[in-house]
């Protein structure tokens, strides 16, 4: 049995030891991490470290689970412009450079986790925003993220932890 969270993106079906779901990707497919770009609507294929999470606490309680989440707030946001020193990092709105707004209301960013893509440090142009997040409810592709049905990230956040390996194939 794996000790990471695998996302299979041939199979379209995400494991975690016996949990198992299907989830969406990068509407334009899966590229290997060191191929990937800013806003090319693919998910980079490699292996992640979890490392933290927001949550909306105006639509539900936090979620159990031993992983460091933090209730969003709606000013909150993620830079995307590869040329601000704050790239591929959390941001106050309002900012005056490129940005995605995390406090959305169709409820796919409900739950936000952080994985280690491109943060260590950030590498321009390499991509940003690369989350896990819930799916929208007619299962589309991403813009390069991992989403899963909100019941199946339920059931999979009380198994996480700071640091479960991702594995993206």
């Amino acid at each position: 049995m794996s000790t990471a969270l695998r996302f299979d993106t041939k199979a379209g079906w995400a494991s975690f030891g016996p949990w198992s779901a299907p989830f969406s990707f990068g509407r334009d497919g899966a590229v290997p991490v060191a191929k990937g770009r800013e806003g090319d609507g693919k998910t980079p294929l490699g292996r992640y470290r979890l490392r933290s999470g927001l949550y909306r606490a105006d639509r539900m309680p936090r979620p159990i689970t031993s992983l460091t989440l933090h209730p969003m707030q709606e000013d909150d946001g993620w830079c995307d412009a590869p040329d601000h020193p704050a790239y591929n990092r959390f941001v106050q709105r309002p900012f005056a450079a490129s940005h995605e707004p995390l406090w959305r209301d169709d409820g796919v960013y409900d739950v936000v986790l952080v994985i280690s893509h491109n943060d260590s440090p950030p590498v321009a142009g390499l991509g940003s925003a690369v989350f896990i997040h819930c799916r929208q409810p007619d299962h589309r592709p991403t813009l390069g993220c991992l989403g899963l049905s909100a019941p199946d990230m339920w059931a999979l956040l009380p198994k996480l932890r700071h640091g479960t390996e991702i594995e993206v194939v």
